[in-house]
């Protein structure tokens, strides 16, 4: 079950707050583990850190500046605010991705021994299981707002668990006299933190491009539209996301006799279920006369040979 906006907006504050501060506990405490390995992986898995104390920063403000009210110059809010934020953090995630292949490539051409191995693996080990805990609550916060900003977040998050495996299995076989394999190891981190931006980006773009919803939200749209009987039939139904809000736009054909004031009634009958499945969206709906409309539809179809026929009565997605 969605929560309400204000317990989403708790639960965004929490997540995000949390965020930084496993970040900066985690820079903490792979900075000494670096320094007494020497480790590339280890290198490796304190850039990420780095870049995920960043994103989370942007996350910070992105996600608060999305909870402003609506405004004069801002109609639809501050929600893409979000996706902004998830482009930001993909720059920073390739970004990171791109120094470690440098520096790996440099460490297979001049080797440098790994020390205090052991050392460094419990650090890491650590680091693992504070990470598996924020990205458990993470989640969770995902599940209950549907947070763009967040899912981000807990993604690159959940990426540091396996370059932390990958870390710690670097410092056991440098410690078996396969050093070697340090740098090998961080550029297949590299490549998935590459793989990992490109996720976060296209997700963020296609929000910011206002991508429909998925299939089965817009049928459930379409089903709730439809109960009243005096709907003859729904056409035109428009959704997108902008961060926590969901934006439906959509048409109801009433005979042509109903009174404006039932006609409205109705109308608001339907926005009020819509509301009671997603207590956070803006709907916003258009009564149309259906005969006017089917006699329009009988002039284009005249005038279009070969054509689908009249589908004003019921919605169809592709």
């Amino acid at each position: 079950m969605k929560s309400t906006p204000n317990q989403a907006n708790q639960l965004l504050k929490r997540a995000t707050n949390a965020s930084v501060a496993v970040a900066l506990l985690l820079i903490a405490g792979k900075l000494v583990a670096w320094l007494l390995t020497g480790s590339l992986s280890v290198m490796a898995s304190l850039v990420d850190s780095l870049m995920d104390a960043a994103a989370s920063a942007i996350n910070l403000v992105a996600v608060r500046w999305s909870m402003q009210p609506a405004d004069e110059e801002h109609r639809h809010g501050h929600g893409k605010a979000e996706s902004l934020a998830g482009l930001a953090q993909a720059s920073f995630i390739a970004g990171s991705a791109f120094f470690l292949v440098v520096h790996a490539v440099e460490r297979l051409r001049s080797p440098i021994p790994i020390q205090a191995a052991q050392t460094g693996v419990i650090m890491m080990v650590i680091a693992m299981i504070i990470t598996l805990i924020l990205v458990a609550y993470q989640r969770y916060v995902v599940k209950k707002t549907n947070s763009t900003a967040i899912r981000a977040d807990a993604l690159h998050y959940a990426t540091d668990i396996l370059t932390n495996l990958g870390t710690i299995l670097a410092l056991i076989l440098a410690r078996w006299g396969w050093p070697w394999l340090d740098p090998v190891i961080a550029i297949v981190i590299a490549c998935y933190i590459f793989y990992s931006a490109w996720r976060i980006g296209y997700d963020a773009g296609q929000m910011l491009m206002d991508r429909e919803l998925p299939l089965e939200i817009r049928e459930k749209i379409l089903c709730i539209a439809r109960t009243p009987s005096q709907v003859k039939g729904v056409h035109d139904i428009r959704t997108r996301q902008s961060g926590q809000t969901m934006m439906i736009q959509l048409h109801l054909e009433l005979e042509d006799q109903v009174p404006l004031v039932r006609a409205h009634g109705i109308g608001k009958a339907v926005e009020k279920e819509i509301l009671r499945s997603w207590p956070d969206a803006d709907v916003i709906i258009h009564l149309d006369p259906v005969h006017l409309l089917r006699k329009s539809a009988r002039k284009v179809e005249g005038n279009s040979p070969g054509s689908g026929g009249d589908t004003l009565e019921v919605e169809k997605f592709p």
